[in-house]
């Protein structure tokens, strides 16, 4: 216990010294190379000369090389990605910070084999194509027209979560017009390109699936002219503040690119402040040059900082918490967002996941935002923001019982004729992680617990969705631990017994992939192939909510907790390569996440549970 308790101390010390003076914690929201391309990519569209800058980005690209001379879009990914390894080349081969091409014959080499340059995801072949390096009628077309589909109709644009909207959009206002820029030495990078094979097919049979929705007179040129009209004016509309698209780099980056197509001039002031929006703001140094964040985690990261020092035992009239809550009520929503079509009549209470975001909330940031205000609920201000966020969460839930991440009840079989990437990326669907999550929020932070239909039907629909093995999927982290610990501890929220069948099997699963260090650890392929697949080594995020889910429903510590927190006190100690293993799923095979701050966080969460139930019974 004494060794629990000076690593509490330690991780709090260390979380309270990295707050920032307007409350908030910044740390980094790290993946692979894909941003650092796009930017490199993006200075040289607009002619931004930023030497500095650059030379970062392409130090940071070089040094996550394999020893293949490929790419890899998480670190244990078996010889290359291809989406990872186009951008990365790319970016280099355009940048004017890079002068050895020799080090990227191997990467030409891996691509030219088993055609893995056409493997390359639907949204690296659509950037190639904007440069000039991949035929337009290859791609996949979802015509622009689709746009003004009526939203009471079935098939419609809104049917998309708004992450996917936002990203589509502006695809097909590029896509309509097949824009293409040259840079200056494009005939030299060309040349070095792979060749590609054709996949018109597939994009021929995607529009006969798509067009009998279409209006009949769709190839009518004023029809044509209000739909490249109507994706304009959408994507105008939800620019962030800072002048990002939903503040989402790539999103961000597909929109300059989207106003280019349709005549804007590269000085244009949207242009200019989108661009100085990603300057400012998703700039990230790190030991090894410097990383455009595809979003800041500021909100999440605040929340998530203040309920593991509150779990922590922290005065909370303590300045620290003060500040920081002070920045998380200055961060809830008071504008509707997309969110609201779907869930009208509701007045907006949510919190997003970013710094400058106010009109895309999520479940998982509310219900972190309400965990930390519920220990100053006596407070009126503070009362009226947590109802208006229990009030909007609760509204929230899907249809079936569970909770999607941003929007309720999207995703129709008709999406399945998109493009494959991954089972996740086009609607909302209900997932473990998000509903266990709420569920533990309300049965440990609010008065619905066993009082509610909402608390019923959340439970049957976890019920409904374990797996055969006893696991559950997690949709924004890595995987199926991160599922089962959400499932467990929301269950144990709402005082399902231990002896209950679904706990059993979820407890049971968890005890039977444990590390024999006594820790756990899952791959990221478990996201990319829709199984578990162990990890050889443990991670301290890993081990932390498997260790949070054991506890939740055990009163005395058992050989297999001790041994995990044995394994996460040491982990916590060495700061090692597992500290940094990705965790955080954002789209399944090619985006994953190291989030900088999630080592600290989830072991101090899971010892303060510990060190506070066990403290008497230890031995």
């Amino acid at each position: 216990m004494e060794q629990i308790e000076f690593m509490i101390n330690h991780l709090m010390h260390e979380l309270i010294q990295k707050q920032q003076a307007d409350g908030k914690w910044a740390f980094c929201f790290e993946s692979g190379i894909m941003t650092d391309a796009y930017m490199i990519l993006l200075m040289k569209v607009l002619d931004k000369k930023d030497d500095t800058l650059e030379q970062l980005l392409v130090d940071r690209i070089l040094a996550l090389q394999t020893p293949n001379g490929t790419w890899t879009s998480f670190p244990d990914e078996k010889a290359g990605n291809p989406s990872a390894t186009v951008e990365a080349c790319l970016a280099l081969l355009y940048s004017s910070k890079f002068h050895n091409p020799y080090l990227l014959e191997k990467a030409r080499k891996y691509l030219s084999k088993n055609d893995h340059f056409d493997q390359a995801n639907p949204l690296t072949r659509t950037i190639l194509a904007i440069f000039g390096h991949y035929p337009w009628n290859h791609l996949s077309k979802l015509p622009i027209e689709f746009f003004l589909l009526p939203k009471w109709g079935p098939v419609h644009f809104f049917d998309f979560v708004g992450y996917a909207r936002t990203h589509l959009a502006p695809i097909m206002i590029i896509h309509d017009r097949q824009w293409m820029i040259h840079l200056p030495n494009y005939d030299q990078v060309n040349e070095w390109m792979p060749q590609t094979k054709s996949h018109k097919r597939f994009s021929q049979l995607l529009e006969e699936k798509i067009t009998p929705f279409l209006p009949r007179d769709i190839l009518r040129e004023n029809i044509h002219h209000y739909a490249t009209e109507y994706g304009e004016k959408f994507l105008l509309d939800r620019i962030e503040p800072d002048g990002t698209l939903y503040n989402y780099m790539t999103t961000t980056f597909l929109l300059i690119f989207a106003l280019l197509a349709l005549g804007y001039p590269k000085n244009h002031p949207i242009i200019e402040k989108a661009y100085n929006g990603l300057v400012n703001h998703y700039v990230y140094p790190l030991n090894f040059g410097a990383h455009i964040q595809e979003a800041n985690a500021n909100v999440w990261d605040t929340g998530l900082v203040l309920h593991a020092l509150i779990e922590a035992g922290i005065d909370l009239e303590h300045s620290t918490i003060k500040k920081g809550r002070n920045y998380l009520l200055s961060r809830q929503y008071t504008r509707l967002g997309d969110w609201a079509i779907h869930n009208r009549g509701v007045e907006p209470g949510g919190w997003g996941f970013s710094d400058c975001n106010t009109i895309n909330p999520d479940v998982d940031d509310t219900t972190i935002a309400l965990r930390v205000l519920t220990y100053t609920y006596r407070n009126e201000s503070n009362k009226k923001a947590w109802k208006r966020g229990v009030t909007w969460l609760l509204t929230m839930q899907n249809k079936d019982g569970g909770w999607p991440a941003f929007e309720k009840d999207t995703g129709k079989a008709w999406q399945s004729f998109l493009p494959d990437l991954g089972s996740k990326i086009w609607g909302d669907p209900s997932m473990a992680d998000l509903t266990g999550r709420t569920l533990e929020l309300l049965g440990n932070y609010t008065t619905y617990a066993n009082q509610s239909i909402t608390i019923n039907t959340a439970r049957k629909w976890l019920e409904k969705n374990q797996k055969k093995d006893g696991s559950w999927f997690g949709r924004w982290g890595v995987a199926y631990i991160y599922g089962t610990w959400a499932a467990l501890t929301g269950l144990a929220a709402i005082q399902t017994p231990k002896e209950d069948l679904t706990v059993q099997k979820g407890l049971k699963w968890l005890l039977s992939i444990q590390h024999s260090d006594g820790g756990w650890g899952e791959s990221c392929y478990s996201d990319q192939q829709m199984k578990y697949v162990k990890l050889p080594f443990s991670t301290p995020v890993q081990t932390a909510w498997a260790l949070d889910a054991l506890i939740a429903f055990h009163d005395k510590p058992t050989k297999e907790i001790r041994a995990g927190v044995d394994c996460l006190l040491k982990l916590a100690e060495e700061k090692g390569n597992a500290w940094e293993y990705p965790v955080g799923s954002g789209l399944a095979g090619q985006f994953y996440v190291y989030y900088h701050s999630y080592p600290y966080v989830w072991p101090l969460i899971t010892l303060s549970r510990y060190y506070r139930k066990y403290r008497i019974d230890h031995t």
